[in-house]
């Protein structure tokens, strides 16, 4: 193995950055909403200041643990998350506007959808690590990986949680790329995906809603078209600059919880063009940095993990800020590091430092 060095400091620099602006922008964008719902305006900014804090602890711990162990430890994460998620459809499963996709003890909650997705990565990336050769193979390479995907994706699909599930799924088709698989196998993939996303849309008459009233959220203003209508308007009331940090009108309940999946919109409105263009920055030099560690990593397992963790946030990202300007159907999914999400916030810290952990064994050009 190679020599460790110091972590990857851009990446680590552009982690603290993005977890400040997501700090500001949660209490800029839930204040009024806290306080009208909760009595307390920092209710909020609170929690995020807290799971920050462990996030950090966690970003640490895995910055200086053997990132090797979690090879040994990839059947057992698989386990666990799967737990996990068969656990919501028990009394312990807490269902939120017609969802249930949290587990929730006393006053303390988890989305086993977040922690499915650094499981999952975890998992594939010792899995086909030690198929090196299988994976050019639709038999004993790519079926055996659809089959984890498809039980990522039953057990998700069932909370409903499809941005969840399609999240994993392009993880996982990622990290299958990276490893090797053909490239019939991809197309194969891809359009089979597409089809089978058509089925669960054209099944499911609110996501059909969806789907019509995205390619006109004017004609339902009030029913599906009202969030991306309201967050439409925050883009373009912001202008160039924006009409100031804490200024934002749409986050007077127009947005309904504008803290979560739409406050690329309300970045968009106080802090302006300039403001959103910086934040797309700082998560593309993130995403560059991941891709370099990937390249550089001493190994396929290092690889395969580093890759699978910046496709998650890419991922998250692209469809994150195409949902928020209106190009693409509306589904709820964090923007990483920077929507409000307690453990989400967390987990994605904590798989920061992995990354950065990989880093240190990678032959970068730190400058």
């Amino acid at each position: 193995m190679a020599k460790k060095r110091s972590s990857d400091f851009t990446l680590f620099l552009t982690v603290l950055i993005l977890v400040v602006i997501g700090i500001i922008m949660v209490f800029s964008s839930s204040h009024y909403y806290a306080l009208s719902k909760m009595n307390d305006s920092y209710h909020f900014l609170k929690r995020e200041l807290m799971w920050a804090g462990l996030g950090m602890i966690g970003m640490f711990f895995t910055m200086n643990y053997d990132y090797w162990k979690y090879r040994k430890m990839a059947p057992y994460a698989y386990i666990f998350s799967l737990i996990l998620l068969l656990l919501i459809f028990t009394p312990l499963g807490k269902e939120i506007n017609g969802a249930r996709r949290w587990l929730g003890v006393g006053g303390f909650t988890i989305m086993p959808g977040e922690v499915s997705k650094i499981c999952a990565i975890i998992f594939m990336a010792s899995m086909l690590s030690r198929r090196t050769e299988k994976i050019k193979s639709f038999v004993n390479g790519v079926i055996p990986c659809l089959v984890i995907i498809g039980i990522y994706f039953g057990l998700i699909i069932l909370q409903p949680n499809m941005s969840t599930a399609v999240t994993i799924s392009m993880i996982i088709a990622s990290m299958m790329f990276v490893a090797g698989m053909r490239w019939f196998h991809v197309m194969a993939m891809g359009i089979g995906g597409i089809g089978f996303l058509a089925v669960m849309i054209l099944i499911a008459p609110y996501r059909m809603k969806r789907l019509t009233s995205f390619l006109d959220p004017f004609s339902d203003p009030r029913g599906a078209g009202y969030q991306v209508i309201q967050s439409l308007y925050a883009l373009g009331s912001g202008g160039l600059f924006g009409v100031g940090l804490g200024k934002s009108i749409q986050k007077y309940l127009y947005i309904p919880e504008p803290q979560n999946d739409f406050i690329f919109a309300i970045i968009g409105e106080e802090l302006g063009f300039i403001g959103c263009v910086t934040v797309i920055l700082l998560f593309l030099l993130l995403i560059w940095r991941g891709v370099r560690i990937s390249i550089n990593a001493p190994d396929l397992f290092s690889c395969l993990l580093a890759s699978g963790i910046t496709a998650m946030v890419a991922v998250q990202v692209i469809i994150n800020i195409a949902v928020a300007t209106s190009s693409m159907p509306v589904t709820g999914i964090a923007l990483p590091f920077i929507s409000w999400g307690g453990n989400s916030l967390a987990i994605f810290m904590a798989a920061m430092g992995i990354l950065l952990n990989i880093s240190r064994h990678s032959n970068l050009d730190r400058r």
